[in-house]
């Protein structure tokens, strides 16, 4: 799954990185080390520009709750369930179908965080010896530190209780997509002295994450096939990304900060494996 990650650009290094014509800069954002649910993260999307003479697409940078909210939904209420959508059901869930077919976009991060419990520690918590196993983080990133272009969707939400010109009328919300994580070794070897070595051994779902070359395709709204889209839902090569211990600091969303993001020596890390 994707349940926080961190994403360090700025607004005009993400629009050289993708290529963006628009973004407002009423919307700037601050570095997030340690972006959770619910809070308002950049995406890439290409629509056309409201009230603008020319109706073509534009690829633009645009600011979105994460959390989906379906055009349909009666309350936001669930915005904190739907950060995720599975790439093998997305085409036909009631929640994500319609956007997946229409209203696709690219999430950038530096890398998201994913906890693990070892075997040792989840045996004595089986053994009621422990109230609650001890968690590891690790933070997931690209072997060549480029940006990691997540897959996402996104929707629009009308707040029936509000007047149109009320600010919070309409929100735009946003998902993750999500695969089942890769078993193929990670690139430079284990997460950490007799860390994982897999990122399935971390954990068993993963961030879709799509190369540049499909970056176009993904985000043309013209693309409606939903045949043709479910092709583009293909992970990237193995051994693309690595994996390495951080402080469990992040598990605190207050915290927040590059340092979150400083790999863990070995003797820091409790033995999990």
């Amino acid at each position: 799954m994707c349940g926080r990650y961190a994403v360090s650009r700025g607004a005009e290094d993400l629009a050289g990185l993708f290529q963006v014509e628009k973004w407002d800069p009423a919307e700037s954002f601050v570095p997030d080390w340690n972006v959770a649910p619910t809070k308002t993260v950049p995406v890439v999307l290409e629509r056309p520009v409201k009230d603008a003479a020319d109706p073509r697409p534009v690829r633009q940078l645009r600011m979105l709750r994460w959390g989906l909210v379906p055009s349909w939904s009666k309350s936001p209420d669930g915005a904190a369930r739907m950060i995720n959508a599975r790439a093998e059901t997305i085409h036909e869930k009631p929640s994500f179908r319609k956007a997946f077919a229409a209203r696709r976009c690219l999430v950038p991060a530096d890398g998201y965080y994913e906890w693990v419990t070892g075997a040792a520690e989840r045996g004595l918590e089986e053994e009621g010896r422990k109230k609650r196993a001890r968690k590891q983080p690790y933070f997931v990133t690209p072997a060549q530190e480029s940006v990691m272009a997540m897959a996402g969707i996104y929707e629009f939400w009308r707040d029936r209780t509000l007047p149109d010109e009320h600010p919070m009328a309409w929100w735009t919300t946003c998902s993750v997509v999500t695969t089942e994580a890769e078993t193929s070794p990670l690139s430079g070897g284990p997460a950490g002295e007799g860390g994982p070595s897999s990122l399935a051994e971390i954990h068993p779902r993963m961030p879709l994450m799509l190369t540049p070359d499909k970056w176009a395709a993904w985000l043309d709204p013209s693309l409606t096939d939903v045949a043709e889209a479910r092709e583009l839902l293909v992970p990237p090569s193995a051994g693309s990304v690595r994996a390495y211990p951080v402080s469990t600091a992040v598990s605190n969303v207050r915290n927040n900060g590059p340092e979150l993001l400083g790999e863990l020596e070995g003797a820091e890390v409790g033995t999990l494996f």
